[in-house]
């Protein structure tokens, strides 16, 4: 199959999405429309009322752990099917008739020619990856059953043996975020203090200390090659702080590479492209923006939300982000386009982190109601809940598999006496060896890790979203948590200015 390209994309002449897709928008579309006309219903809001109204309808007065709001909200889903069935008009209300004329239409705003250019660059790279993504999807599917379930009770068994390593002290102030750098052997901390710490993994030893935040930092963010094959004098690291400010760092200087100024507020969260070329910002202004690293300038000033933005995260293929708001609600944003391709409407209280499953179509939000929600974007839909913590959900992570780091030992060399023998070549490739690097590869995005603010780290199922473990921590706050490329090890910072480290408890 030929590598697919932005010019080979529109030149494809058997490509037949254009009237689906045509049919789908219209489907939205009327939905949207829908939804619009439900919002102007005019619907009693006493529960007893509401109830009598369902009975006159035939539908039942209450389900199972069914609220009064939800009462009313089911109510008008109803009616507006009904409606919307019958080609009627629905009744409104005076008020609500008078605020559906002064909404505001939505709005585009002329981009500059950098922008442009960097739409391009972006479709250009994530086209390619998508194709080798979808490829690598249609492999799995094919795989036996059995084979899968082999791997499933392989990978889950080692998540269970999670157990706490140690805890070290990181600042003076509690710690925001922790990440683990690309070749898992650093691990990036920010904290309220306005410093970023750099400390050597497992040993938790400090190797610097970054200080170029006036206030406190929010995110931090690995470039993609960062301390693998990108230089120690180039950009390996970004920050957001709470003046607003967005920093550019190396690994050889205490002092920021470049200051990206623009956000008229505290900056949450960062983000790093899949690429590297770009840098994304969250912040309590109600945007989010898209910096250029070579340039250290604004491509791009996004709105959408009606209140402050927390969280913002990057899809794997690099066509996609992801926004989460306190106003609860989440947007996905097409980059090539600047459309917004879905909204996440489900929460009831703010949104706090955000991530994309590897498999490039799921993505998990975290919120202020302690639930996780699981969004697909085929369905354009939330698919499942999950009462995840007793407080606050405050960081979301998938597991993402690198093949940097993929190790397979021939079982024939576990009991040799000489293992640095002469390499042996083989005409055939190894069935083991595929066999492993099979279940490598699909064990990329099977497990997550969520921190709440019940201080307790918990590690999920990515398929049937079941708990597989519970970590505790030493705090009553944790305010981050990531884990390992290699699956070797998982962190998380809390709010008593401690970071812990969990690795399986063979490897401990």
């Amino acid at each position: 199959m030929s590598e697919l390209t932005l010019d080979t994309l529109m030149d494809d002449g058997n490509y037949l999405g254009s009237e689906r897709a045509r049919m789908e928008n219209k489907v939205i579309l009327d939905e949207l429309e829908r939804k619009k006309k439900a919002r102007t219903l005019a619907v009693p809001t006493d529960d007893t009322r509401v109830k009598a109204r369902l009975r006159e309808i035939g539908e039942p007065i209450t389900l199972f752990g069914e609220r009064a709001a939800d009462r009313r909200d089911r109510l008008i889903y109803v009616l507006s099917q009904i409606n919307a069935a019958r080609g009627e008009d629905m009744q409104v209300d005076d008020d609500s008739a008078d605020e559906s004329e002064e909404e505001e239409e939505e709005f585009y705003t002329h981009g500059t020619l950098e922008l442009l250019e960097a739409r391009r660059k972006i479709a250009v790279y994530s086209l390619p990856r998508a194709q080798k993504r979808i490829a690598q999807q249609r492999i799995d599917s094919k795989m036996d059953l059995g084979r899968i379930v082999d791997i499933r009770k392989k990978v889950f068994s080692e998540v269970k043996k999670f157990a706490n390593l140690g805890s070290q002290i990181g600042d003076e102030r509690p710690i925001s975020q922790v990440r683990f750098a690309p070749n898992n052997k650093i691990l990036a901390t920010g904290s309220w203090s306005g410093t970023v710490k750099l400390w050597n993994i497992p040993a938790c030893t400090p190797i610097r200390a970054l200080r170029g935040h006036s206030d406190r930092v929010g995110g931090v963010a690995w470039h993609p090659e960062a301390t693998l094959g990108l230089g120690p004098d180039l950009v390996n690291l970004a920050s957001g702080g709470g003046e607003g400010n967005v920093n550019l760092w190396s690994m050889n200087s205490d002092a920021p590479l470049s200051v990206m100024s623009g956000h008229q507020d505290r900056v949450c969260r960062v983000a790093f492209h899949p690429s590297g070329d770009y840098v994304a910002s969250a912040s309590f202004d109600t945007t989010w923006r898209l910096w250029d690293v070579k340039t250290a300038e604004s491509l791009q000033m996004q709105e959408g939300h009606s209140r402050e933005v927390y969280s913002v995260e990057f899809q794997d293929d690099g066509a996609l982000v992801a926004s989460g708001g306190l106003d609860a609600i989440g947007r996905v944003w097409d980059l090539r386009t600047g459309r917004t391709a879905m909204v996440l409407d489900g929460h009831v209280q703010a949104i706090f982190s955000i991530g994309f499953s590897p498999n490039g179509y799921q993505i998990a939000t975290g919120a202020g109601d302690d639930t996780i929600r699981i969004w697909d974007m085929r369905s354009i839909k939330s698919v499942y809940t999950i009462p995840a913590h007793l407080s606050n959900v405050s960081d979301v992570r998938f597991f993402r598999a690198n093949d940097t780091f993929f190790k397979y030992i021939p079982k024939a060399s576990e009991n040799a006496m000489d293992v640095e023998g002469p390499d042996v070549s083989h005409d055939a490739p190894d069935p083991e060896e595929a066999a492993a690097l099979e279940e490598w590869k699909y064990r990329s995005g099977l497990f997550f890790a969520s921190s709440g603010y019940d201080g307790l780290v918990k590690l999920w199922s990515a398929d049937d979203w079941q708990l597989l473990r519970t970590l505790s921590t030493d705090a009553g706050k944790v305010m981050s948590v990531d884990i390992s490329s290699n699956g070797n090890m998982i962190a998380s910072g809390t709010y008593n200015r401690n970071f812990q480290l969990f690795e399986p408890e063979d490897i401990v």
